[in-house]
């Protein structure tokens, strides 16, 4: 059974894996099920383009996951390989990013969301770096699209270079946070 570390995980993983005609959208109507001594988190429902019926069904970590955005604790995830949180935290930051240099500054909070969605995949991939390491191992990359990422560049899965890039989110985050709070709040006090 897949082990998923929070809900969020558990979705993102949805998401991943799209239907047979390639739709990843359906309505997940979702229950918790008490099974020995877990708890497992059951999503179903109809595809929303064809109308199969979809089912997951995740073994709950243990331990409380950590708020969102955030997909688990300090272990790696045992269901999502770091190819594919690369590519959700590259694919989803790109967007945010395109969105806001088409918009005034004032209107940046409204990617707040998005960049801190990107941050948390991107950290994710770090998670895959065993001690003493300086970069994912090859061996990592358990999925079709996460090996296919890895092969296409394995250099952008050094230490160095993933915390270049989470750097830089963190950066942007700040940034946001500065030039655009949401309504009702004013930026840093000078």
């Amino acid at each position: 059974m897949l082990r998923a570390r929070s809900s969020l995980e558990a979705h993102l993983y949805m998401d991943l894996h799209p239907c047979e005609c390639g739709s990843s959208d359906f309505v997940r109507r979702h229950r918790l099920e008490q099974r020995g001594d877990g708890i497992v988190a059951v999503y179903e429902g109809p595809c929303s383009q064809c109308g199969r019926n979809r089912n997951f069904a995740f073994l709950m970590a243990d331990e409380i996951p950590p708020p969102p955005p955030a997909f688990g604790g300090p272990e790696p995830s045992e269901i999502i390989d770091p190819g594919e949180f690369s590519g959700v935290g590259h694919d989803v930051s790109a967007r945010a990013g395109l969105q806001m240099l088409n918009s005034p500054e004032s209107e940046h909070h409204k990617y707040r969301g998005a960049m801190a969605y990107a941050l948390a995949a991107s950290e994710e991939v770090l998670k895959f770096i065993p001690p003493g390491q300086d970069a994912v191992p090859a061996s990592a990359f358990t999925s079709e699209a996460g090996r296919a990422r890895y092969e296409r560049d394995p250099g952008k899965f050094d230490r160095d270079i993933l915390e270049m890039d989470i750097d830089l989110t963190r950066k942007i985050l700040a940034d946001i946070d500065e030039v655009s709070p949401p309504p009702g709040r004013s930026g840093p006090q000078a």
